[in-house]
């Protein structure tokens, strides 16, 4: 009995520090909001606070439109966000002005379910966090998602091999190219 009594206020402080610890995850949220239309695979526009903000998924990069998987990691991150209420824990701003941030719903970290489900890579140019490599490397042994194909192309190399031509020329704009549509010239 008396090791019981001993263990029961360690298993207590245990549980209090995980509640903290859940408590302070959720008060890191710089913005909470709707998602309200799914870019691609890796991009997300967020209704908070009236305003519209478009929000890339920092650390993962995401099959390009029009390259092998990128309509399922667009649909795979629309059945996890679309329309529905997420978190934002913001990382910077990229140079397209888009908010760079983990997003979050229902607990879920959709940057990290991307990545285990094999829709999309881990940027390593900007990310480094072990527990995403970790996944990336566990969806590539169970060759989910993208890693069906026996070589599958990065997005990074990808836009490099399919460059965009200039609007002048007659190609899709920068601003249409993130939303999937020519826009007139």
């Amino acid at each position: 009995m008396k090791i019981r009594n001993k263990v029961r206020p360690h298993a207590w402080l245990a549980a209090l520090l995980i509640l903290l610890g859940v408590a302070a995850a959720q008060a890191r949220a710089d913005f909470c909001g709707r998602v309200v239309k799914v870019h691609d695979g890796d991009t997300v526009t967020v209704l908070a606070g009236g305003a519209e903000r478009r929000v890339r998924l920092a650390g993962i990069d995401a099959p390009e439109r029009g390259q092998p998987y990128g309509s399922a990691s667009r649909r795979a991150l629309a059945l996890l966000v679309g329309g529905r209420g997420v978190e934002v824990i913001e990382s910077g701003t990229d140079s397209y002005g888009r908010t760079l941030g983990r997003v979050r719903v229902a607990g879920t970290d959709v940057n990290a379910a991307q990545v285990r489900d094999g829709y999309a890579w881990v940027y390593r140019r900007f990310e480094n966090d072990l527990a995403l490599v970790t996944q990336e490397a566990e969806a590539k042994a169970a060759r989910r998602g993208l890693w069906r194909d026996p070589e599958p192309v990065p997005p990074w190399v990808w836009r490099e091999r399919h460059p965009q031509k200039p609007a002048a020329q007659g190609a899709v704009s920068p601003g249409a190219a993130i939303m999937g549509r020519e826009e007139p010239r």
